[in-house]
Parts: C-alpha cells; structure tokens; sequence
C-alpha cells in the first residue's frame, strides 16, 4: 500500500494525492523525475505516473522531451484569474465612483456564475429615485445588459445551450424570449461594445452595460450604469466604455484579440 507524508485531508485519496505531487513540483525550480516525485511524495511509481498522466491531460502539469514534470499551463492561467479576482473588487470601487460621478446614476459591478450575473458591487446614485441592486442578488444573462454581452461574448453555442436550458423566460413584456431573436441581438451588442437592458429585467428600469476583461483577455466581469428609464441616456455609452476599459487595463488586458 502506497504511504502518504501527509494525512488524507480532503477524504478524497486521489485528489490528496494529485496536492501532494503538485506541492512535490512546486518544490523544484527544474522538471522533475517520476522517480523523484514517487519517493518524495511516498507514492508507488505506477500510482504516481497514473495521477501525473491524468493531470498532465489538464493541462495541471507539463512534461519535457526527457519525460521529466513540472507545473502545468493551467495553473499558471488559473493562478491569474484568482489573481484577477482579487484585484477586480478593489480596482473597479474608484473607477465606479469616477462613472457615477460624471453620470450621476448607480454604478454596478457583476460576475458571471452559470447562466446568471451576480451583483458583487454597487455605487449608488445620490439622487432620491435610483435604480439599484442589492449585491448578491442575482439576474439571467438575457434581461440584463452585461448578462447579453456575456451571451454575445460566448458565442453561438453557448446562446442555444442557455436558451435550451433556460427556456428564456419572460421577466416583463420587453423580455428576450425567442433564441434567435436573443442571438441576433447580442452579436450586434457584441460588435457595439455596449449593450441595453431595456426595461427587460423590471419595469421602469434601463440599463447600459459594458464588459471587462482580465490579462488574458476572458470576460471575467462586467460594469452597468441602472436608472429610471426615462433617465437613461446614450450620452452614458462612451463613459461606461472608457470605465471598462480603464478597469480591464488595470486587471492587465492590453486591448489585444
């Protein structure tokens, strides 16, 4: 039976085991062996190379010319994305603050999570009536700006998958609920750069939202100026645009496909 340096801390073997390789890699500034990974990690070399195979087909880890590991592609794109998230908060507050300033209306900041935009931050508006949303909540991409910028973004597939599984449900009469209607308009919103919620989510309420973009170009977030719609003005769009891609510049997205 194969010996472990550490106690099982996940319950799960193989993934305890996957850790401890990676902390073995990790370790090294040159690939590595199979016949040093084995004996530093404990591990029988028949297990070990059965993990290592599996993770080198994710992209975990990387092997040379003379069968030697070392950490992978992905976790090097991974680690950038954790990196992302925890800068995205803390770079997009003064920018959202600068946007409702010039604009004077609420600032919203939102993420991506399966097929719905979370709210993660908010700037609110000092005017008496606004248009907010309470971070945390939650919207379908379809009814919301940045939500159909997402959809545009992620391509064809992805829309008729969403639609199929979603069955695009009507929030008010001005809801998106025919696929190919949807899919039209968000590769136009797609090429504009912007996008609209056009009193789509709640009545009363327009929306124009742009997205952002971390170093590796991945639409990580977006960010969408709400107001009463017979507030909402195209004047907005070129700030909104310029907020994005301050933000996206400052996540380390240089503008390039």
């Amino acid at each position: 039976m194969d010996k472990n340096p550490k106690e099982n801390k996940s319950g799960i073997q193989v993934i305890d085991r996957m850790v401890v390789l990676l902390d073995v890699m990790a370790g090294y500034d040159a690939p590595v062996s199979l016949k040093v990974l084995a004996v530093e990690s404990e591990l029988h070399s028949s297990t070990a190379f059965r993990i290592l195979q599996s993770m080198l087909a994710h992209g975990l880890v990387s092997r040379d010319g003379n069968g030697h590991y070392s950490l992978g592609y992905k976790l090097l794109h991974l680690g950038g994305r954790i990196r992302a998230g925890i800068d995205l908060q803390r770079e997009a507050i003064p920018i959202m603050e600068q946007l409702r300033d010039t604009i004077g209306e609420s600032v919203h900041l939102t993420v991506r999570e399966g097929f719905e935009i979370i709210y993660i931050e908010r700037v609110a508006s000092f005017k008496t009536i606004r248009a907010e949303q309470i971070i945390g909540s939650r919207a379908p991409l379809h009814v919301t700006a940045v939500g159909k910028m997402i959809l545009g973004d992620r391509g064809r597939e992805f829309c008729h998958r969403y639609a199929a599984q979603t069955g695009l449900p009507g929030y008010t009469k001005h809801s998106i609920v025919d696929s190919w209607q949807l899919i039209k308009a968000v590769e136009i919103d797609l090429k504009l750069g912007y996008a609209y919620d056009n009193e789509e989510a709640e009545l009363g309420v327009g929306c124009i939202g742009c997205l952002v973009r971390d170093t590796t170009g991945v639409a990580i977030a977006g960010l969408s100026v709400s107001a009463p719609i017979e507030r909402r003005s195209d004047s907005w769009i070129v700030h909104i645009r310029k907020a994005a891609e301050l933000l996206s510049g400052r996540l380390g997205y240089d503008g390039l496909p």
